[in-house]
């Protein structure tokens, strides 16, 4: 399979990003003998921005080989304590989209899977997160490299209204920040069990000070409550969902940040159905995030 060159991305531009994807490799799912199933990369790519080679995986829609067609695109967050092939090996993300989209729930959509795994065994080591620290620029590293290099390589219609960030308990208040701090990239922004409010309930936010200072430091109740009336314009183009568990331990800090979207009255789907801080709670939570993805999708298609 080969990348696409024709984004209007200027030559020699386009070639610099090519020279950051490394490896390429596909790994076909335990379901993909079924008719209409996606299929999945694993991928490896040479950030200058971290100075170091980082990987992500991409799921791709059922006839994505074999059509020309462009497709929207999400960014899945994973939560701490894994690496970008989580969504995959515990919250069976090709099973779940390839069900969604068959079923008609969801419109067929290209879904990235981005690394912030920390540097041990675990997975909870230094450079931990998506947010940047001193000495580690994960942010512009994010924005400024790797979509840029997923819009040259895979056939992603390449603007706001079809591109969308997901993501659960740490990935979740990242999926919402970055839409906050860049609504004029994401159409849409969903959070699952985002640490939220409350970040000394993280259990690494107790032994990493970088980490838990990131959190503190991007808490999304905050940034609303402190938003100006030319952001919180902005922040209104951008539609907003949120699902935490009653019995969660970050649900105070979702709800508070759901009374803080609304005292500013910017539109946001809330949801609190009965549950813990885990992996079951997010797998039957994704689609139903897809199918109000697919709506954001085809809204921008009118």
């Amino acid at each position: 399979m080969k990348p696409q060159a024709d984004r209007g991305v200027p030559k020699v531009e386009y070639f610099i990003i090519m020279a950051k994807l490394i490896d390429r490799h596909r790994a076909v799912s335990h379901f993909g003998h079924l008719p209409g199933s996606g299929t999945v990369e694993h991928c490896e790519m040479s950030s200058d921005v971290l100075g170091v080679n980082k990987d992500f995986s991409i799921y791709l829609p059922a006839g994505y080989e074999e059509s020309d067609m462009r497709y929207p695109v999400v960014y899945l967050l994973h939560p701490a304590a894994g690496t970008h092939e989580m969504w995959i090996s515990k919250g069976d993300l090709p099973q779940i989209a390839d069900d969604a989209i068959r079923s008609g729930m969801a419109v067929p959509m290209i879904i990235v899977l981005p690394d912030a795994s920390g540097e041990d065994e675990q997975h909870l080591g230094k450079h931990l997160g998506y947010f940047s620290v001193s000495g580690w620029d994960y942010e512009t590293y994010f924005h400024d490299e790797l979509i840029p290099l997923v819009d040259s390589t895979y056939r992603t219609i390449a603007d706001k209204q079809h591109r969308a960030i997901v993501g659960a308990s740490m990935g979740g208040e990242a999926a919402i920040v970055y839409a906050q701090k860049h609504p004029e990239t994401f159409g849409a922004s969903c959070a699952m069990s985002g640490i939220v409010g409350h970040p000394e309930q993280s259990q690494m936010a107790q032994s990493d000070k970088d980490y838990a200072a990131s959190l503190i430091a991007n808490n999304p109740s905050a940034l609303v409550e402190n938003a100006t009336p030319e952001v919180m314009e902005k922040l209104k183009s951008v539609r907003w969902y949120t699902d935490c568990g009653d019995n969660d331990y970050f649900y105070e800090g979702n709800v508070e940040f759901f009374l803080a979207m609304k005292r500013k009255g910017i539109p946001i789907d809330y949801r609190m159905r009965s549950g813990v801080h885990g992996w079951y709670y997010w797998v039957t939570g994704l689609a139903p995030i897809l199918h109000f993805l697919s709506i954001s999708f085809a809204k921008g298609q009118i």
